[in-house]
């Protein structure tokens, strides 16, 4: 069963409604009294009946009294870049400045070839200031929409909506509650943008990867510490040991000509690589690594790699440019987008390369 608790605030009243998203229905409703105008500065009282923890999964709902309109044109009807563009169109439409409000807009209809949008917009200090009241409760709304506005959206059809504003009906429960679900999952309106963004979530998953990325990078330690005790402690096989460790390094990373403790400098590479979290965030420098030493043949070396978010750049020498076109080929299967970028001779008559790709195949 999927909860959710929706704050349907009014001039005079808080409703707090307890949802099952799946039944559709209404599990608990707690209406409480506000004092006074909805203004800066509003108090919300400090005791309700309803139990809500910080995970729990919240929505508000601003009355129509609450917000302004604007009805502006423009030539297309993408809904991203109509909010790029919405502050400059509602530059000197709004008396405070539009970097006092938040806004959000809907794509009416298409009218003599000019696409009509719908523009809501509430001031900052107020949407501020509830928000700030909601965490009396240990409320942090996912989204904050307005339910009269889209129950008067879904009226109107896209159509004209403005005669439909001056007298808005009065919404039942059941209408209530049904725009609230789809509001929910496809909401028209949402003023939490910009600064006031929910984050919660994304948190969440940065921390989740910070923690896996960690955990990735003591377990390797702890596999090369672990080969590091058996070399030592099996005398007749720590030179096979070491010379086998000492090739694949050499071969991972070729442009360390000076090398005396091959353990040491990779935890060192280690480091530097948990230091750069964004590149656990995209590739796995280890696994690109694992990739290259598939394709390294005689003649071709790798001597520079660098992983970030979106792009893995591969600095190398091979014997021909034809060689270098070879290993374009043999990287397809394991990179995703591989591309040669610059080529050019080096002093021993061979090709020095480099090339990029957008990330591992998985």
């Amino acid at each position: 069963m999927r909860q959710a608790v929706l704050f349907d605030l009014r001039q005079d009243s808080l409703s707090i409604y307890t949802l099952d998203r799946d039944q559709k229905a209404v599990l608990n409703k707690e209406t409480i009294a506000i004092s006074g105008p909805i203004s800066v500065n509003i108090s919300f009282p400090a005791e309700v009946s309803t139990s809500l923890q910080e995970t729990t999964e919240c929505y508000l709902s601003l009355p129509l009294s609450l917000l302004n309109f604007r009805i502006i044109e423009m030539p297309f009807s993408d809904i991203k870049k109509v909010r790029e563009l919405l502050p400059f169109e509602l530059e000197g439409l709004i008396m405070s400045g539009v970097s006092s409000v938040i806004f959000d807009a809907f794509v009416l209809g298409e009218q003599d070839g000019k696409h009509r949008i719908f523009v809501a917009y509430v001031a900052k200090d107020l949407l501020r200031d509830i928000l700030g009241q909601l965490k009396k409760y240990n409320a942090d709304p996912r989204l904050t929409f307005s339910l009269e506005l889209a129950d008067l959206l879904q009226k109107s059809k896209g159509g004209e909506i403005t005669g439909l504003m001056q007298e808005p009906p009065t919404l039942t429960e059941a209408t209530l509650i049904e725009t609230a679900l789809r509001e929910m999952s496809h909401p028209s309106f949402n003023f939490r943008r910009d600064e006031f963004a929910y984050t919660v979530d994304d948190r969440k998953q940065k921390k989740m990867l910070r923690v896996a990325a960690i955990l990735l990078v003591l377990i390797v330690a702890v596999f090369l510490v672990d080969m590091s005790v058996v070399a030592l402690s099996v005398r007749s096989e720590n030179r096979s040991l070491r010379d086998g460790l000492r090739k694949t390094y050499q071969e991972v990373f070729p442009g360390d000509k000076k090398i005396s403790d091959e353990v040491y400098q990779m935890r060192a590479h280690l480091k530097e690589l948990k230091e750069k979290e964004t590149s656990f965030i995209g590739s796995s420098p280890l696994l690109v690594m694992l990739d290259l030493s598939k394709v390294v043949k005689p003649g071709i070396a790798f001597s520079e790699m660098t992983v970030d978010s979106n792009l893995i750049v591969m600095k190398g020498e091979c014997p021909s440019l034809g060689d270098a076109q070879k290993i374009k080929s043999d990287l397809d299967p394991f990179f995703l987008d591989v591309n040669i970028s610059e080529t050019k001779p080096s002093a021993q008559g061979k090709t020095q390369f480099t090339m990029t790709a957008k990330g591992r195949k998985s």
